[in-house]
């Protein structure tokens, strides 16, 4: 055999086994389908399916940025945890904030399925930079448990819609609980609350026994408005407060509300009648005296521009006034500026006022510019 002979039968033989294999099958990895984010149109807006699950997630939240100018522009008026205290320094109050949120929700065979969150992150001059949980609940049909703002406030309403709307405060916020709301579906809704409480602003809120404070409301709502009440037992210091508030949607641009409390205070004080705790005030009833009444309401010139008042006055002489004009620049970029006054009915004297709100004049004039974006 010769060399060509060779080279041609090898090259044969080469052909033949390549025809072969490639006659076989080729199996090539499929690649996984790409899983798209779908919407979730079931709870609301802004909802998508986390890929993978049968939950539906939401996030959210605002940018912020305050500048408070005068006597009783230093804080936003919310909570006592937010007040940003820049009254040292003679000049604007400012406070930058981050807010994230996120929602779920998901359908089972005992309800929905929710969870809410809330972070807060504060930048103010003349403080310290601030990270605080506002909001950790879980709900489940109509039970909720986690951290979240008092049913004595969260059912009944926040008063106006004015930035200082709590210089004479209607409540506190904070609190660990477990709570069940009742729907009955034609405007009638109810609450029961067991909370924790908690500690601020000098009231000693905070539970120091198995027992927790009691918190319970009544809500009708319709068209033209709502009438709810709540009423709140401090297991502390056994004392009862409650609230009344009226609402009334009187045109499409006009909205009116007026809210009442009362609250007894025989075990916040001595035999003697002085105040043992923070002058009398109480975690449900942190105005002065027994009865503090709020009233107010918005007008909505068009889409962008509503202008907002607020009302109010307590048994300690205090009363407080604030009006604003929100302007809608573009969807979600919000401008708000405000002017508040308030009146202290026993500046000085050593009683409420002048521990509570921080203020340094009997009679107090000043303000805020908020600029807001939320998504």
């Amino acid at each position: 055999m010769n060399i060509k002979s060779l080279l041609l039968g090898s090259a044969a033989t080469l052909i033949a086994v390549s025809g072969a294999r490639a006659a076989d099958a080729v199996t090539v990895a499929e690649p996984e389908p790409a899983e798209y984010v779908k919407i979730c149109d079931v709870y609301g807006a802004g909802y998508f399916y986390i890929p993978g699950t049968e939950t539906c997630l939401r996030v959210g939240g605002y940018v912020r940025y305050d500048a408070g100018f005068g006597d009783v522009g230093s804080f936003d008026g919310r909570t006592a945890t937010d007040h940003e205290d820049g009254d040292s320094q003679n000049t604007w109050k400012k406070n930058a904030r981050f807010n994230l949120k996120t929602w779920t929700g998901q359908e089972t065979e005992l309800g929905t399925l929710k969870t809410y969150t809330e972070t807060k992150f504060n930048f103010p001059n003349g403080g310290a930079t601030s990270v605080s949980l506002s909001f950790a609940w879980i709900q489940l049909g109509g039970l909720r448990v986690g951290k979240d703002e008092s049913a004595y406030d969260s059912f009944i309403g926040y008063a106006g819609s004015v930035i200082q709307d709590t210089v004479i405060p209607y409540g506190m916020k904070d609190t660990n609980l477990i709570s069940y709301y009742f729907d009955a579906g034609n405007g009638l809704s109810a609450v029961v609350s067991l909370e924790e409480g908690s500690d601020g602003s000098g009231i000693s809120g905070t539970i120091d026994s198995y027992v927790p404070h009691v918190v319970g409301g009544v809500k009708y709502k319709s068209d033209w408005g709502a009438v709810t009440g709540v009423v709140a037992y401090d297991s502390n210091y056994e004392e009862v407060a409650g609230k009344v508030r009226l609402d009334v949607n009187v045109t499409k641009e006009l909205s009116l509300f007026i809210m009442g409390g009362y609250g007894t205070d025989d075990n916040l004080n001595d035999d003697a009648g002085n105040a043992i705790d923070a002058h009398g005030r109480g975690f449900y009833k942190p105005w002065g005296g027994n009865w503090a009444v709020w009233g107010g309401g918005t007008y909505k010139f068009n889409e962008k521009t509503a202008f907002n008042l607020q009302a109010s006055a307590d048994d300690d002489k205090n009363y407080a006034l604030a009006a604003n004009i929100a302007y809608t620049i573009v969807p979600g970029f919000t401008i708000t500026t405000e002017v508040d006054w308030d009146h202290y009915g026993h500046f000085g004297d050593g009683t409420s006022a002048v521990n509570w709100t921080k203020a340094d004049k009997k009679n107090s004039v000043g303000g805020i510019v908020r600029f807001q974006r939320s998504f």
